[in-house]
């Protein structure tokens, strides 16, 4: 993974990915607000390798995980500061000026390994003139080095993501591939700044990935695994461990 650095928190005033609003309407005669986020709808794709019996994830860098971890850490250090100050009110004027120093927010970064998280191979709707299908294709192309033809995705199911803040619909397939459908190593488009590492969970270790808190994830592959095991494990005999 590589290293972060050189880490700035500017405004975004302007995004082709996401547009801030506010809407205001009434509900049951109350006047009400929302401030929300519209955003692209997406795709994602559960695959799975027959000849490994392995799923195939994806491991990146999410800036906006990073951030949160960031605002925790930051919060702990300045807590972790105050009760220092009040156990040792004594303490020369020297020593607090360096405890400050420490605890500034600029120098609390945390590895980069704090916004890294495993999901599905996942894209945006971003292309008008392609089916889901082809847009899940070319996102297992891309990220995860499967050439396989669109007729192998198999529909699970839509939902909607963040309904809170956003409330776009994702769209998820299911694809088995084999090792002779491998053609490329992965990784995302450089050119779209994508930075991913394809990563194989056995199958027998799949529901024991799915709940270990210890792992970060997205809701989206926990259902998906939990999908399998209720629908295509018994096809290969494998416990999936829950």
């Amino acid at each position: 993974m590589e290293e972060i650095n050189n880490v700035e928190v500017v405004p975004c005033t302007e995004s082709e990915y996401l547009k801030p609003f506010r809407v205001l309407y009434n509900q049951n005669g109350t006047k009400k607000s929302w401030d929300f986020m519209q955003s692209h709808d997406s795709v994602s794709v559960l695959l799975f390798n027959t000849t490994s019996h392995c799923f195939v994830l994806v491991k990146q860098f999410r800036p906006a995980v990073y951030m949160c971890e960031w605002e925790k850490a930051k919060t702990k250090t300045s807590q972790g500061a105050e009760k220092t100050e009040e156990g040792d009110a004594s303490e020369s004027q020297e020593g607090q000026s360096a405890s400050a120093e420490e605890s500034s927010p600029s120098s609390q970064w945390p590895p980069a390994l704090a916004g890294v998280t495993y999901e599905l191979c996942a894209g945006l709707v971003d292309k008008p003139d392609l089916s889901l299908e082809e847009i899940a294709r070319q996102e297992v192309l891309e990220e995860c080095g499967y050439d396989i033809p669109a007729s192998k995705l198999k529909r699970i199911t839509s939902f909607r993501t963040n309904v809170g803040l956003i409330g776009s619909k994702q769209t998820m397939f299911y694809a088995e591939v084999s090792d002779d459908n491998c053609v490329s190593a992965g990784g995302g488009d450089p050119r779209e700044g994508e930075l991913i590492e394809v990563v194989k969970v056995p199958l027998h270790e799949a529901m024991t990935f799915a709940y270990d808190e210890r792992i970060p994830k997205s809701l989206g592959l926990i259902f998906s695994f939990i999908w399998f095991h209720n629908n295509m494990s018994p096809k290969y005999k494998i416990s999936t461990n829950v």
